[in-house]
């Protein structure tokens, strides 16, 4: 009986051992509300809630590391992205279509394995203060808002002020159906080595009160994958620098993005600037403006001022109002709403206003 029991001790200490190295978070975000903006192309005014984003778009995870001793700790990251206005899936319908990745860490930086944010989301961190929000770049250019890669490589170190990260991936996006989240191009495929490959890269410098950064993503084309890049032939580039200056309670940003489409008649060439203010008048209160414009070579162009006050109830819920202007040319068609619609070479008005609630 005493065995018994004594054994059952040890076990009981080596399992409060194990959970003291190791650790896993449950975490989330649900951000939703009610949206308008006028000059739909199908005509009239919309109202009615996004299934997109709100400030940010939903989503919760599990994310979680273990120590292996001498600095080294494994560590995995499972995130999911929802529509709080249906309780459908976003990304693609994967059910972890923001992130999906197990790797280790240590002194000397992190590298992951399997689906992952890559370069291009991470370098805009500081510098975009509005960020992914229902009036942002992300509606001239999707995919900025949906940097990541499948079947990916990744690592990224910092070293004093200097963060350096970079992905591989051998197939970049293999969901359906196609679309910003999802375009159909897994790659991996046995003859055509080239097929949705896609590398980021990155490199970031952060002082005191300052900041630049720099990115460069180049993704290929695969056979039956989203227009335009239907060839492994065919690439799809974006180069970013950036920068921001932060004063006591404010940030200024600013940053250029060019975009690079090789892709036979269907090329372009396109860039994207911005500039914006985060100003804190009280612990509760934020207040943000950006002004963008976007310049398609020799097609059109938009600017896009985008304004948002949020304010603090609690330390996990706040309620905030966004305000949105797109100017567009003659053939201009970027919608002032993320995922919405506008009549070419409308200008365009859009609001929303909504709650948000971390846990």
């Amino acid at each position: 009986m005493k065995k018994s029991l004594a054994a059952s001790l040890l076990l009981a200490a080596g399992v409060g051992v194990a959970h003291a190295q190791s650790s896993v978070t449950f975490y989330g975000i649900v951000d939703t509300g009610v949206e308008f903006y006028n000059h739909a192309a199908t005509g009239g005014s919309f109202v009615g809630m996004s299934p997109l984003t709100g400030e940010v778009p939903s989503r919760f995870g599990l994310r979680g590391s273990e120590d292996l001793g001498g600095g080294l700790k494994a560590v995995f990251n499972l995130e999911n992205g929802f529509a709080p206005s249906t309780g459908g899936l976003n990304y693609g319908g994967r059910l972890w279509g923001r992130m999906a990745n197990v790797g280790l860490s240590n002194q000397y930086g992190t590298v992951l394995l399997g689906r992952q944010m890559n370069m291009t989301y991470y370098v805009t961190g500081n510098a975009d203060v509005i960020g992914p929000s229902m009036h942002s770049m992300a509606n001239f250019d999707p995919y900025l808002a949906n940097a990541r890669s499948d079947n990916a490589i990744g690592y990224m170190g910092k070293f004093g002020g200097v963060t350096v990260g970079a992905t591989y991936s051998f197939g970049r996006d293999a969901a359906g159906p196609a679309g910003p989240s999802a375009t159909n191009c897994g790659g991996q495929v046995p003859g055509d080595f080239q097929a949705c490959k896609q590398f980021t890269g990155m490199l970031a410098y952060d002082a005191t009160n300052f900041g630049v950064a720099a990115s460069y993503d180049q993704m290929r084309g695969g056979k039956g994958a989203t227009a335009p890049l239907t060839s492994s032939a065919y690439k799809d580039t974006h180069t970013v620098v950036d920068g921001y200056y932060r004063f006591g309670p404010g940030r200024v940003g600013i940053g250029w993005i060019h975009r690079d489409v090789d892709a036979a008649a269907a090329s372009l060439r396109s860039d994207i600037y911005f500039a914006g203010v985060n100003w804190l008048p009280t612990p509760a209160v934020s207040l943000d403006a950006q002004a963008l414009h976007y310049d398609i070579h020799g097609t059109s162009n938009s600017t896009l001022i985008a304004t948002r006050a949020t304010y603090l109830l609690s330390k996990r819920t706040s309620v905030y109002a966004l305000l949105g202007y797109m100017i567009n040319s003659q053939k201009g068609a970027s919608a002032v709403s993320a995922g919405g619609s506008v009549a070419p070479g409308e200008n365009q008005t859009g609001a929303m206003l909504g709650i948000q609630h971390k846990f």
